[in-house]
Order: C-alpha cells, then sequence, then structure tokens
C-alpha cells in the first residue's frame, strides 16, 4: 500500500502484546496519521488492523491503519521494533540476549533493504543491547537509533512517589537510569515533589522516611517481575510509554524523556547505548542531557554501563 505523500507514517514490526498494545495507543491518541503492523504471523497482523479499523470511528482522528511487509517501511518516519522472544519468570532481560541478537539481524537488515531512512525505535528486551544491535546492523547515525530504555522505570518511579507524597505523578519529577534491568538506579540528588527536593521533604515532615524511598525503589525495580509473575508480561505501562516516544519525534517536541541513548563520552562512558535523560525532536536525539550525578550515583551508573559492554563483548555477533 503506498498512502504515504507528507503525512508521518509508523511501522510496527511485532504484534504481540507490546506490539498491539501501542498500536491501540496510536490510534487512541492520534499520534500518527498511517499506521502499518508487519509480523511473521501475517493472521494476527491483519486480525489487529481489522480489529482496530473497526474502532476507529470512536477515535480522535482516523489513522490509516493496515497490515503489511517490509516493503512499507521504506517511506515510513519511524519503525518501531517489538518482535523477540519474551521474558519468561524467573528470566532476566539479559538472559534473552543471544536469541533475540539473532532475530534483530534478520529484522534490521530487512527494513534496511527497503530503502528505509527514518528512525529505529527499540522496544524489546533487553533493551539497551538490542537497541546497539539495532545501530550497528543498520549502519544509521547513532541519533536515529532509540530504545525505549528506562521511560517505564521512570514513569513508575514518578507514579510510586506520587502515592507516597500524595501528589499527581505528573508533579513529581524524578528518573531512574541506567540499563532498564537490574542495575538500574534512581537519582534522588535531583529527584522533586512540585520543585522541592525529596530530600528537603524527608527532613521537613517526620511522615516520611528514608527507609520507604529504599522500598519505593526496589519496587519500581523489581516491577517487571511481579506482573510478570501475576500476568504473564507487562505491556500496557512500554506501550505508553514508546506512544510517548513517538509522539516527541513526529512532533518535534524537543521533550526531555530518559531513552536509551549511545553515550560517546557523557555520564564518563562511551560505546554504550544506556538509560539517560534526552531530549527528543523530529530528527531523534537532538542531545543527551548530562545530570550532574553524587558519588554514589556515578558509581552505580558505571557499574551499569560496564555490566551491558561485558555482555556486548561476550555476544555472538
Amino acid at each position: 500500500m503506498t498512502m504515504k505523500k507528507n503525512v508521518n507514517r509508523v511501522a510496527l514490526i511485532g504484534a504481540g502484546s507490546v506490539g498491539s498494545s501501542y498500536a491501540f495507543a496510536l490510534l487512541n491518541q492520534a499520534i500518527a496519521e498511517e499506521l502499518v503492523i508487519i509480523d511473521l504471523n501475517e493472521d494476527k497482523a491483519m486480525g489487529d488492523a481489522m480489529d482496530l479499523n473497526h474502532g476507529k470511528v470512536f477515535a480522535p482522528s482516523p489513522t490509516k491503519t493496515w497490515y503489511g511487509n517490509y516493503e512499507d517501511c521504506k517511506d515510513a518516519d519511524i519503525v518501531c521494533i517489538s518482535a523477540g522472544a519474551n521474558q519468561k519468570p524467573g528470566e532476566t532481560r539479559l538472559d534473552l540476549v543471544q536469541k533475540n541478537l539473532a532475530i534483530f539481524e534478520s529484522i534490521v537488515s530487512s527494513v534496511m533493504e527497503s530503502g528505509f531512512n527514518g528512525i529505529f525505535l527499540v522496544a524489546t528486551n533487553p533493551v539497551d543491547i538490542l537497541t546497539y544491535a539495532t545501530w550497528k546492523f543498520s549502519g544509521l547515525p547513532k541519533e536515529r537509533v532509540i530504545g525505549s530504555g528506562t521511560i517505564l522505570d521512570s514513569g513508575r518511579f514518578r507514579f510510586l512517589l506520587g502515592e507516597y507524597f500524595d501528589v499527581a505523578p505528573g508533579n513529581v519529577h524524578a528518573n531512574i537510569i541506567g540499563e532498564h534491568g537490574d542495575t538500574e538506579l534512581p537519582v534522588w540528588s535531583h529527584a522533586t515533589i512540585g520543585g522541592v527536593p525529596i530530600s528537603e521533604m524527608i527532613e521537613r515532615y517526620p511522615e516520611y522516611k528514608s527507609e520507604d524511598l529504599d522500598e519505593i525503589f526496589t519496587n519500581v525495580r523489581d516491577a517487571a517481575y511481579q506482573i510478570i509473575e501475576k500476568k504473564g508480561a507487562t505491556y500496557y505501562g512500554i506501550a505508553m510509554g514508546m506512544a510517548r516516544i513517538t509522539r516527541a519525534i513526529l512532533y518535534n517536541e524537543n521533550s526531555i524523556l530518559t531513552v536509551s541513548a549511545y553515550l560517546d563520552g557523557e555520564y564518563g562512558a562511551d560505546d554504550v547505548y544506556i538509560g539517560v535523560p534526552a531530549v527528543l525532536n523530529r530528527e531523534g536525539i537532538r542531545n543527551v542531557v548530562e545530570v550532574s550525578l553524587n558519588e554514589k550515583e556515578q558509581e552505580q551508573f558505571d557499574h551499569s554501563a560496564r555490566v551491558l559492554k561485558d555482555v556486548l563483548k561476550k555476544a555472538e555477533w
């Protein structure tokens, strides 16, 4: 199907739980004008396209939606990859590396053969490793390959802090950075509630305790394990986070979101994709926002980057 002409097209590869939830979010928020769904299981992609089209009358805008193939990626502004092996109960995100590297080499080469020259958005875990792999396999500039990174972790963090301090999560400014996984870290030194540092809230009000904050972070870090144990997979939160990234890109927002970005000296790390705040616009990542970390946070971040680089070194390419 060749509809493209001065409209925003998103090509979604992978119509599993995350992919179909992302598609649902895109239509309900009217983020893109065209959406093509691609999956090895053509019936699933076709069924999703039909199902979404049947609800289009209730959507804010009639997004052109269809199931397609890699040739449809040629004119896409964003190709979002959510295909790959899923994390199973008891399995870490890093356990998925070898399985998904092979899948990604095939997907990315097929996309590039179409003549694609847009922005890759990667959701599949381990997202930092697979974003790096997408950059390598595609040959695109690092600014145009982006992973979902710690956007969901930061969303979970803001939600739980909002619950604890009884304020709307939109008024909580706090980030999780590092690996989207077990070595991620909270940037407590810059966390604020309505502009008031959380450290001041703890000092000022006796009902708030630092040990409660430790528990909040543990619940953020382990949230995926808890959800997978209860319902088999996580998909709504990450799909909404991916939709937010997509909006920032297509609408040229210059919004700052915690995504998996390539570091070349920032935060003392290099040659690694890792979750950090970055400015997103129509070109992809405009720049990484380098927040000054305290000594403990810097040590934790260094450790997180080392873990990812070790995985990259051991992977079979």
